[in-house]
């Protein structure tokens, strides 16, 4: 035990004189796990929506939810460690093949209207992604910070206009709540990245849990694209 203090003590005062190279160094190895982390999670994504399409695999969207719920509390309650890194990585890709085959719906939608719109709603959701995420890493570190109240009324005004959808079922409001739904991940996108930055400053290094929060970003606007670019097509079709 007094090894291990003696290791925090002597870390501490390591901190306090190499602070600014030494954080700056175990942030940026910090980032490389989280993408890496949230590379695998599309790899397995990718899986679990291929599984569907194909076998039509766990037809049931609630099941696939409620899995992917049990998968994220699981990872939830179990904290970080090197001890618990494997298992941890294994509930992530059972999380994020969940999520995958969740997916699967609105893709076989999708896939009725036009095949290629998958592609170009990934393609276009990983430019998105990678120009948002690059921002956040060359912007001043705290600068996207401030976006995180509005981003959280932002998907309160969401909720509340899918809600009352429900009962107008509005084409127009649907889109507005498409193109909305995009702008907002996208500053959460920007958020998160930068939270996961100040988090590592900070001392949190549980990468698989930040990629979580990176992937749902990506998911969702991947989600989103590929319903807007649907809704154009059928527009083209009418025409």
């Amino acid at each position: 035990m007094s090894d291990n203090c003696k290791k925090t003590h002597c870390h501490n005062d390591y901190l306090h004189h190499h602070h600014h190279h030494h954080d700056s160094h175990s942030t940026q190895l910090h980032l490389k796990n989280v993408y890496s982390s949230l590379a695998l999670c599309m790899f397995v994504a990718a899986a679990g929506a291929y599984v569907h399409v194909v076998t039509r695999l766990f037809q049931g969207g609630m099941l696939t939810m409620l899995g992917s719920l049990a998968m994220m509390a699981w990872l939830a309650m179990t904290p970080h460690s090197p001890l618990t890194e494997k298992k941890r990585l294994a509930i992530l890709s059972g999380f994020a093949f969940f999520t995958g085959v969740g997916l699967g719906p609105t893709m076989d939608y999708v896939i009725s209207i036009n095949p290629s719109i998958i592609v170009t709603a990934f393609l276009g959701t990983s430019i998105i992604f990678l120009c948002f995420t690059l921002s956040a890493l060359y912007a001043q570190r705290r600068s996207y910070l401030f976006l995180g109240g509005t981003l959280m009324s932002g998907l309160s005004i969401l909720l509340l206009v899918s809600f009352l959808n429900m009962f107008l079922g509005s084409v127009m409001l649907f889109t507005a709540h498409m193109y909305l739904g995009l702008v907002i991940m996208c500053g959460f996108v920007l958020f998160d990245t930068q939270l996961i930055i100040e988090k590592a400053e900070m001392g949190d290094k549980d990468y698989i849990w930040h990629s979580v929060d990176l992937f749902l970003d990506f998911v969702t606007i991947f989600r989103k694209l590929m319903v807007i670019l649907a809704m154009h097509e059928k527009k083209k079709e009418k025409k």
